[in-house]
């Protein structure tokens, strides 16, 4: 094949690469869209987390996780994901109704009464895309081991993802879970970390230090990779992959993916006041004029 074939080949494959970027990067602000509009309705909610994970779980379930059509809780021959830190629900549902779990209207119920959009994650309504009640945090590392070795038992080659806050992991249930996926080749599994260093009383390192996560998962025989710049939509897709790839060579793979709490509104960035607090009528409508309606509100 000639030079001037193979340039013109990768010059059609970039520019594949960048239409599917900015696909994905319009579904990032109507996400972010979707989450100020879900917490300022009800006053209530965690609007700083949700913020700074938008762009992960864009690229987790448009780019990275193989899913079925349909949904069913055994999830058998597809990608499982679990959210331990369930406070961050809002960007967890906006990306399930948007990719079809579920009609994006039903996004005004969140927190209501009987809504099957609670505060944290339930299974007791059935909603499409949940598999376990998560928000007590400390447990999510647990139940994703326990899917990832179903998985290996019934010989589905598929991998289950999970994702946790890092001040979550002043829970201890979390390194006995920890020891016990790389004690017993748990290689199907990808655990990440919100690495934004923010929790609800102040940063992590006023509360409880948590010393050198890297070292530590390393310590304890995990395969460990970073995402500088977690809220890059490219270097997430592409940390993701580089994370898919360690699969399967006898190690757990962590990824420390550094993020902005708040990111994408400039008033609720850098910091842990909006942990869980709904913005006012006006702060709303400054969060939606720095993020533009792509898809179409509910």
């Amino acid at each position: 094949m000639s030079c001037e074939k193979i340039a013109l080949l990768l010059g059609i494959e970039n520019k594949k690469i960048m239409a599917t970027l900015e696909a994905l990067e319009a579904v990032v602000e109507q996400t972010r869209r979707d989450i100020l509009r879900m917490v300022h309705k009800v006053n209530s909610g965690h609007p700083g987390g949700s913020l700074g994970c938008t762009e992960f779980f864009v690229a987790l379930y448009h780019e990275i996780m193989h899913l079925n059509e349909g949904f069913d809780m055994d999830g058998a021959g597809e990608d499982l994901f679990f959210l331990s830190n369930g406070h961050i629900s809002p960007v967890y549902y906006s990306v399930l109704a948007r990719k079809g779990y579920f009609p994006v209207e039903e996004l005004n119920t969140f927190r209501l009464i009987d809504s099957r959009l609670q505060g944290h994650p339930t299974t007791h309504e059935g909603l499409p895309g949940i598999r376990i009640a998560s928000g007590s945090l400390g447990q999510g590392m647990s139940v994703a081991i326990g899917a990832a070795l179903a998985k290996k038992l019934n010989k589905d080659e598929r991998l289950v993802y999970s994702l946790h806050g890092d001040g979550e992991l002043q829970e201890g249930q979390n390194w006995e879970a920890i020891m016990y996926a790389a004690g017993n080749n748990v290689d199907n599994l990808i655990s990440t970390i919100d690495f934004n260093g923010q929790q609800i009383d102040g940063a992590t390192d006023d509360v409880l230090p948590m010393g050198n996560l890297r070292a530590k998962f390393e310590a304890f025989g995990w395969d460990v990779l970073e995402i500088e710049k977690g809220n890059d939509l490219e270097a997430v897709v592409n940390g993701m992959q580089e994370a898919k790839s360690r699969t399967g060579k006898g190690r757990p793979v962590c990824v420390l993916l550094h993020t902005v709490m708040g990111n994408g509104v400039d008033f609720m960035m850098h910091t842990h006041a909006w942990h869980g607090k709904a913005p006012n009528d006006e702060q709303l409508a400054t969060g939606l004029a720095q993020n533009a309606e792509t898809l179409g509100d509910y």
